[in-house]
C-alpha cells in the first residue's frame, strides 16, 4: 500500500507502524525531565527529556534493546516489557493502551479487542440503530465511525450540527469541520481544546487500526490544508474521551453547555454512539428544548403547543 507523505510535515505515515512506534516513543521520552524521573540532571543535554540509556535503565532492559524498540522494531515485545516501558515513560492509561495497540499491530494481532474486517465491509449503521437515535428526542444523538464521519444523526442532532452538516452532499466529518471550516471557530468556543481532542482521538484510532486507509487519506488531506493539524499530529499525543462536558455556541440558540457520553456499538465494530444532554432545569436545557422545537415538523410543533 502506497504511503502518503507531506513534505515538511514532520509526521509519520499512519500506515507505517515502525515509524509510528519510533516517533511515539521519542515524543514520550522528550516529555520527561530527569528530575521528574528521579534521576540526576547531569551535564549539558543537547535534546530535551531523557536519554535512551536512562529509559532503558528505568525499564530494566538493555540499551541495545530499547534502541531497537525506539527504531520501531516492537514486534515480539512481551507484555511485561511493554508494561515496564510504560512505567519508565510515565504513560497514562490512554498512552499505555496506544503502545500496546502499536505492538499488537506490529505482530499482526487484532488491537483493543477488535477483529479486523475487510476494507470493503459495510460501515453504515442498521436501520434499527437510527430508530434508537430518533427515540432520544430530548438529546443530541449521533453515530460516528473511526474517521469522524457522522454516519447517523437524530433530528435534534441534525439541528444541533447544522454548521457541520451544511446543505448535505458530502458525508459530514467532524475533523474536516474542525480544521478546514472557519465556522468551527464560532461553534466551538474552546476551539483549541476541541482540536487537541480530535487529533488525539484520531491518533488513538490509527494505533488501533493501522491498516485503515480512510484514516490515512483523512490525515493526508488535513495535513496538506491545515498547519495546526500538522503540528498537533506531529506531537503524537493520544486521547480517548468517553464522557465529559463540552461548550458550544449554536447559531440559533446561543451557548450550550452539554454533558456527553460515548458508547461503543458492539454489533457494529468501530462505530460509536455519542449522546449530548443538558443538566435538567439549566439554561442549556431550555435552549436545547428550543432547538428541538425549531427542528420539529409543523405537525409535531402543533402537538407541542396544545
Amino acid at each position: 500500500m502506497d504511503s502518503v507523505a507531506v513534505p515538511g510535515s514532520g509526521y509519520a505515515d499512519v500506515m507505517d507502524n515502525r515509524a509510528e512506534v519510533r516517533e511515539f516513543l521519542m515524543s514520550r521520552r522528550a516529555k520527561i525531565t530527569p528530575e521528574r524521573a528521579g534521576l540526576p540532571a547531569g551535564g549539558n543535554r543537547r535534546v530535551p527529556g531523557l536519554r535512551r540509556h536512562e529509559v532503558a535503565t528505568l525499564a530494566g532492559v538493555s540499551v541495545e534493546y530499547y534502541t531497537k524498540l525506539e527504531r520501531g522494531a516492537i514486534a515480539g515485545a512481551s507484555a511485561s516489557v511493554l508494561d515496564s516501558l510504560s512505567r519508565a515513560l510515565m504513560l497514562n492509561e490512554t498512552e499505555r493502551a496506544h503502545l500496546f495497540d502499536l505492538a499488537r499491530a506490529a505482530d499482526g494481532i487484532p488491537t483493543s479487542g477488535r477483529h479486523r474486517r475487510p476494507a470493503s465491509a459495510p460501515r453504515q449503521p442498521r436501520e434499527s440503530l437510527q430508530w434508537t437515535l430518533e427515540s432520544m428526542q430530548g438529546a443530541v444523538a449521533f453515530v460516528r465511525n473511526p474517521v469522524q464521519d457522522l454516519v447517523a444523526v437524530n433530528r435534534l442532532g441534525r439541528a444541533f450540527y447544522s454548521p457541520v452538516i451544511g446543505d448535505g452532499g458530502r458525508t459530514p466529518n467532524l475533523a474536516r469541520f474542525q480544521f478546514l471550516d472557519p465556522a468551527s471557530r464560532d461553534f466551538y468556543p474552546e476551539w483549541d481544546r476541541f482540536a487537541h481532542m480530535c487529533v488525539g482521538s484520531m491518533r488513538a484510532e490509527a494505533g488501533r487500526d493501522p491498516q485503515n486507509r480512510g484514516i490515512q487519506d483523512l490525515v493526508g488531506e488535513l495535513s496538506t490544508q491545515s498547519e495546526t493539524f500538522r503540528t498537533l499530529w506531529a506531537a503524537h499525543d493520544v486521547r480517548t474521551h468517553g464522557a465529559g462536558i463540552k461548550r458550544f455556541n449554536h447559531p440559533q440558540v446561543g451557548e450550550l453547555v452539554l454533558a456527553y457520553e460515548e458508547l461503543a456499538i458492539t454489533a457494529e465494530e468501530g462505530l460509536a454512539m455519542v449522546v449530548y444532554t443538558a443538566e435538567p432545569g439549566s439554561a442549556s436545557a431550555e435552549r436545547l428544548q428550543l432547538l428541538a422545537s425549531l427542528a420539529a415538523s409543523p405537525e409535531e410543533a402543533d402537538v407541542r403547543r396544545r
